[in-house]
């Protein structure tokens, strides 16, 4: 039988076989979030780097750059890192060169794995039924913040548990805290985490609307999926 496992930070990754695993990186607040409302607006590729001077290269060679360092928009980028910066009809067709805080990372740490896909709630249930017709184990890596564990990410990897649960085994604590934690907040995720440090820390930003909107789930179909370097609609 298949297996699903919760990664609940990248700084234990190494602890993880990615070998015939489906690897799915969430960043709920916002990396992943934005990653799919970008896809599902059009946008053709991002391409995820893990450093602002990656970032600034392609940049320089003519791609759009997106870059956010504590939950703030890196000076002399094009981009930010919320999800309603992605929705503009402009940005059709584009290649977006990006890196943020945890989220981006979390993906290049990721790339031995069979396969890379990106989770949000926006997509829930697209990912889920997804890695159900897969024949690979199952790996939900959170990116975290700045290599602490954090709940958003937590919380989402516990509803991929439970969407999985019949059809995967349960063999490790990580992803059976997640799923009780889900089964706990999942009726008012925004009420669940309204004390969360990540969001304690948007909101004392003024970032109110990014936190509502990326707690909603299934508002797209759209799976991001890695290949070779960029971000592709699956």
């Amino acid at each position: 039988m298949r297996n699903i496992d919760v990664c609940p930070t990248p700084e234990l990754l190494h602890l993880y076989n990615l070998q015939n695993t489906v690897v799915v990186v969430v960043d709920i607040l916002r990396a992943t979030s934005c990653i799919t409302v970008a896809l599902a607006h059009g946008v053709a590729r991002l391409i995820p780097v893990a450093t602002l001077e990656e970032c600034r290269k392609l940049q320089e060679a003519g791609y759009l750059a997106a870059a956010e360092r504590d939950a703030k928009k890196a000076e002399g980028f094009d981009l930010d890192n919320s999800p309603f910066s992605y929705m503009d009809p402009g940005l059709e067709g584009k290649t977006i060169a990006i890196t943020t805080t945890n989220g981006t990372l979390a993906i290049t740490q990721s790339r031995e794995a069979v396969k890379v896909i990106i989770g949000s709630f926006l997509n829930l249930s697209a990912v889920t039924n997804h890695l159900l017709e897969q024949s690979y184990d199952v790996l939900v890596v959170c990116a975290g913040w700045k290599g602490k564990v954090n709940l958003e990410d937590t919380l989402f990897a516990g509803a991929v548990v439970e969407a999985l649960q019949h059809d995967f085994s349960i063999n490790q604590d990580t992803a059976l805290i997640a799923k009780i934690l889900y089964q706990v907040g999942k009726k008012d995720l925004v009420a669940f985490l309204a004390t969360s440090s990540h969001v304690g820390r948007l909101h004392r930003m003024g970032i109110h609307q990014d936190v509502n909107f990326c707690l909603q789930k299934d508002k797209f179909d759209v799976i991001p999926v890695l290949r070779g370097h960029a971000l592709v609609k699956l």
